[in-house]
């Protein structure tokens, strides 16, 4: 019983932040001019409800980061996490726990009906803020694509999420960046999810 009402406590609260997140999403009207542009490029189906319902359940994952790039450095742990799709299926909500790191967090995904695009916003459980704005994308052939503009050491990089290989209890997350304009790009985090039966 009491754990029927945890998972009820934790589920309200993860949509009270979902609401928290809509307003934030109207303050971030305009993408960053390279993003539009590899957004264009990529020619993404138009967003709809219930693109992010495959996540919906129990995963277990196992993550693959890069330490480093000068030598292709991989750091190997193994995380887990439960997804929810709310209000229709234009949110989807994802807690992450990385137990072996102490450490947890909340992926939060929301339809612009309008836009037809999806904004992926983050909160760190140590820090508490969310991510604003979100990284905007969408899906194109079945791989969801997610683009950002952000500066590291005085220099504006591309960095890249992609959901691919999608199937009933499998897909993979991950993560590059481009140093070049979008031209090549280098892998940095790979998430390889299997649902927990």
């Amino acid at each position: 019983m009491a754990d029927t009402s945890n998972q009820a406590a934790r589920r309200l609260f993860l949509q009270a932040a979902a609401g928290l997140a809509l307003p934030m999403m109207a303050q971030s009207e305009e993408l960053s001019e390279a993003s539009s542009m590899m957004l264009d490029g990529a020619e993404l189906e138009p967003g709809k409800p219930g693109d992010f319902d495959f996540l919906h359940g129990e995963w277990r994952i196992n993550h693959r980061r890069l330490k480093d790039p000068s030598n292709n450095q991989w750091d190997v742990f193994e995380g887990e996490a439960t997804c929810w799709s709310i209000l229709n299926g234009i949110a989807s909500i994802e807690e992450l726990r990385i137990p072996s790191r102490q450490f947890s967090g909340m992926g939060l995904r929301i339809l612009d009906g309008e836009k037809k695009l999806w904004s992926d916003f983050w909160v760190n459980s140590k820090s508490g803020v969310l991510t604003a704005p979100g990284v905007t994308g969408g899906f194109k052939n079945g791989v969801g694509i997610f683009i950002s503009e952000e500066v590291e050491q005085e220099k504006t990089i591309l960095a890249r999420g992609m959901w691919g290989n999608i199937s009933r209890d499998t897909c993979r997350w991950q993560q590059a960046v481009s140093t070049d304009g979008g031209q090549s790009w280098q892998d940095n985090w790979i998430m390889d999810w299997r649902r927990v039966a």
